[in-house]
């Protein structure tokens, strides 16, 4: 992680956004880099600032600068060792956080709560535009054990998992890689006979997350890594089971059936409007010919 780059966590008047300021303090205090705590004024149904909506705007600011002042108070106070400092944005919540990722190490943001649903959450909209790795983090997540990670062979999930595996090796927390598809199962429920070809799918998807672990195993010897593939469950309700009560839930932003045009793919989605434990949405490092 480049020490010169803030965490970035994002502000409301919310328990969510408060349990996301303590757990990104903390991780700035461990790794011993910069907070950024930024506080959105959503301006976009002021469109042109109506006369009549400029004192209403000037409350908004007023109140947002006040908030994080009490953080960034707060923080220097608690953690003297902790360079904080606080930053009021303006405009749509998702664009301006996005924006700001760029020069972050990490966003940091409070779950909403919200079922699934319509990419309409705030988190949800930051994490599909965000430059830099997203946490999500929801009230009451803080005391678990184990990192979870889900993989299925896209440089997505390589890299997610890359992520996860150093964070459970600097944490000393036990690595759980799951890979989740129902393929087969799908094919068997539609009437189609159980057959040869499906238990090849299940053997080939079982190579791939051998091979990930083996990888891991190479990489990081002292590392206690789990494989388990899951052939039944959903792949973001097998993730949501198997990282309840974990330290934290690593996922790649897209997975290897996302079209390219979706910025954040289903599993993701599905997994940030109910986020079982403190998550993680990493973003694909593209090459130079890529850009």
């Amino acid at each position: 992680m480049d020490a010169t780059k803030p965490i970035a966590v994002g502000l409301t008047d919310s328990s969510p956004s408060s349990a996301a300021l303590l757990w990104a303090t903390a991780r700035a205090r461990r790794l011993k880099v910069p907070l950024a705590v930024v506080h959105v004024l959503d301006d976009r149904w002021m469109a042109g600032e109506a006369l009549e909506a400029l004192p209403y705007i000037d409350v908004l600011r007023k109140s947002g600068l006040d908030m994080l002042k009490q953080a960034g108070d707060r923080i220097r106070a608690e953690e003297p060792d902790v360079q904080v400092t606080t930053e009021l944005l303006e405009g749509s919540v998702g664009a301006a956080l996005g924006d700001y990722s760029r020069n972050a190490s990490m966003l940091v943001l409070g779950s909403s709560g919200h079922s699934r649903g319509a990419l309409t959450d705030r988190a949800l909209q930051a994490a599909a535009t965000a430059e830099s790795p997203v946490a999500v983090i929801g009230p009451g997540q803080a005391d678990g054990h184990g990192v979870v990670v889900g993989v299925d062979g896209s440089r997505e999930s390589t890299q997610a998992v890359a992520f996860a595996a150093a964070e459970a090796d600097a944490l000393g927390e036990e690595l759980t890689v799951l890979y989740a598809f129902t393929g087969p199962n799908r094919w068997i429920k539609a009437g189609l006979p159980s057959s040869t070809f499906a238990e090849h799918v299940v053997e080939e998807e079982q190579i791939v997350l051998s091979e990930t672990v083996a990888g891991l195993r190479q990489d990081y010897p002292g590392l206690a890594v789990n494989g388990v593939l899951e052939t039944v469950m959903e792949p973001a309700d097998a993730l949501v089971q198997a990282a309840s009560g974990a330290r934290l839930l690593v996922l790649g932003s897209r997975g290897r059936g996302s079209f390219s045009r979706l910025l954040l793919g289903s599993t993701a989605h599905a997994v940030l409007t109910q986020p079982p434990c403190p998550t993680v949405i990493t973003r694909l490092k593209k090459t130079r010919q890529e850009k």
